[in-house]
């Protein structure tokens, strides 16, 4: 028999596989498995688009051929656009989405998946404009 001290950590423990979301995110069943994976593919996608975008603000130098195309003008440009399409993103993937979805047990994932294709097409269209 398990003493009153020891449920717990043995609670802790039996739980902790379950937090960790599932090995393959193919085999996803549950609700809380699904927004695990979601989750998980909007922040490796949300990383790409971080990286693309500090690369293009990179590269407002190397394009300042003619003005009034100055290197401080086109990073501010360039940070309002993006700044304008989070805002964009956020407002469709998480009110739109969620709303059509009318807060059932898919909204998490209809919005995360949302988000990461926009991000994934946001980051695709920042490398072409600013990566050789």
């Amino acid at each position: 028999m398990i003493s009153a001290a020891a449920l717990p950590l043995t609670l802790l423990i039996f739980a902790m596989p379950a937090a960790a979301g599932p090995r393959n995110c193919n085999d996803a069943i549950t609700t809380h498995e699904m927004n695990f994976c979601a989750e998980r593919d909007f922040k490796a996608a949300d990383k790409k688009l971080n990286a693309a975008y500090r690369n293009a603000m990179s590269r407002t130098y190397e394009r300042d051929l003619d003005k009034p195309y100055d290197a401080k003008g086109w990073k501010s440009a360039l940070r309002t656009s993006q700044r304008a399409w989070i805002a964009h993103r956020d407002a469709d993937c998480k009110n739109l989405v969620a709303r059509e979805w009318s807060g059932g047990t898919g909204t998490t994932v209809a919005s995360l998946g949302c988000m990461t294709t926009k991000t994934l097409q946001r980051t695709k269209e920042l490398r072409e404009r600013y990566e050789d």
